[in-house]
């Protein structure tokens, strides 16, 4: 299923003729780069966002006092069918009010006249749809009423409150909610999430935020569930990273072995943390977690000062662990799928694809008796090495002189 899955992106990234919307993914994975912009227009303020059930008072207070300092509303209910009797419903409410009805049913010469009005104040207070969603731009108006807001996704409410606050003036958002049924459990974090990020620059949070309430999802995908659940965020975005890079450097990937082989290594020594210099095995498991996850010489070396820092001086078996990721590392480029190295005898296996010249294997074997071959691909040297740091020498030193 995670092969399938993986396959299923990159099919999508090597589509590159079609413009690729997903631009959090794409960055995740380096494939794209993005900014955050965070800084507002001088003299924007943030918009003022209010949370509660439906009370014509309240409603009535919003608009008078938008109304009273020459500004604008806008009081949002999103159903075509129901939308004349709100109208009635307000008209009753606020006979001060000069009110016009805009949605995407309207003829289109009739939705022209409507937001006409509204934009050369001969109205001022525009019901609407969201059809004001996005490339609306009233500095007059300054006060949004969303009725039923429990009803829209985040990035909507979010999209929604922008309408407002387009100039110096103080803005306001009121997200009012059935005044006789509480909001579900999702609806309320939307809710309590827009209401507590309303300073300027928050969409990207916002975004974070919503992507914490609906779930990660696929990646690159579509749906909001998926293959990442089964196999763990970790190994996707390592499976979905090895795919790009291949993509970047003109290989088709090979979905077959979606992830790189790791090179077995024995030094025959202990090799681990143990539980008397780290006493909390979660912290074990992150340390280990994060020793598999060092790519380079720096990340390694960071890590062990950290380690010396936090927990003292490296008792010998965590030493030996190190020096085993670090070989690791080293014998990597060369191909080497396995590597055991004991007190008396160094051993080779190399790959398919080993990085390795034949002509320096045979000039090595002509010159130095304790080196032979032990098949086609194991490369075997004898050679005494009882204290690690000769150990890891000796092997240093083997593949240097075969190195292709």
């Amino acid at each position: 299923e995670a092969l399938k899955a993986l396959r299923s992106e990159v099919d999508i990234l090597t589509l590159t003729a079609t413009p690729i919307p997903r631009t959090l993914g794409l960055a995740l994975e380096g494939l794209r780069e993005f900014s955050v912009i965070a800084t507002a227009p001088q003299k924007r303020l943030a918009i003022k966002t209010f949370v509660q059930p439906y009370n014509k008072g309240i409603v009535r207070e919003a608009v008078l006092r938008e109304f009273k300092r020459g500004g604008q509303v806008y009081f949002l209910h999103n159903e075509v069918e129901t939308i004349v009797n709100v109208r009635e419903a307000l008209e009753e409410l606020l006979p001060e009010a000069r009110i016009v009805v805009g949605h995407g049913q309207l003829p289109e010469r009739e939705l022209e006249r409507v937001m006409r009005d509204f934009t050369t104040q001969k109205a001022n207070l525009l019901l609407c749809t969201t059809i004001i969603e996005t490339g609306i731009n009233i500095p007059t108006a300054n006060t949004i009423i969303i009725h039923r807001a429990d009803r829209f996704g985040l990035a909507q409410l979010h999209q929604l409150r922008g309408r407002v606050g387009r100039s110096h003036h103080q803005a306001y958002a009121y997200l009012l909610t059935d005044a006789h049924a509480k909001p579900t459990a999702q609806a309320q974090k939307r809710l309590e999430a827009i209401s507590m990020m309303e300073e300027l620059g928050s969409g990207f949070y916002l975004a974070m935020q919503d992507l914490e309430i609906r779930g990660a999802g696929e990646v690159l995908g579509e749906n909001q569930s998926g293959e990442i659940q089964q196999v763990g965020m970790s190994l996707y975005t390592e499976m979905l990273k090895r795919a790009v890079r291949d993509l970047q450097q003109g290989r088709e990937p090979d979905l077959s072995q979606p992830l790189e082989v790791v090179s077995e290594i024995n030094l025959h020594a202990p090799a681990l943390l143990p539980s008397d210099y780290c006493s909390d095995v979660q912290e074990r498991l992150t340390l280990y977690k994060r020793l598999a996850n060092c790519d380079s010489e720096d990340d390694l070396r960071a890590l062990q000062e950290e380690l010396i820092d936090r927990f003292g001086e490296l008792p010998p078996q965590t030493r030996t662990l190190l020096e085993t990721h670090r070989l690791r590392m080293l014998v990597r480029p060369y191909g080497v799928a396995k590597l055991d190295a004991s007190d008396s005898q160094i051993t080779l296996h190399f790959g398919a694809n080993a990085a390795i010249d034949p002509v320096k294997v045979i000039l090595l074997i002509q010159k130095d008796k304790s080196v032979r071959m032990s098949g086609p691909d194991k490369l075997v040297r004898k050679v005494a090495t009882p204290d690690l740091s000769q150990r890891v020498k000796a092997v240093r030193d083997l593949l240097v002189a075969v190195k292709a």
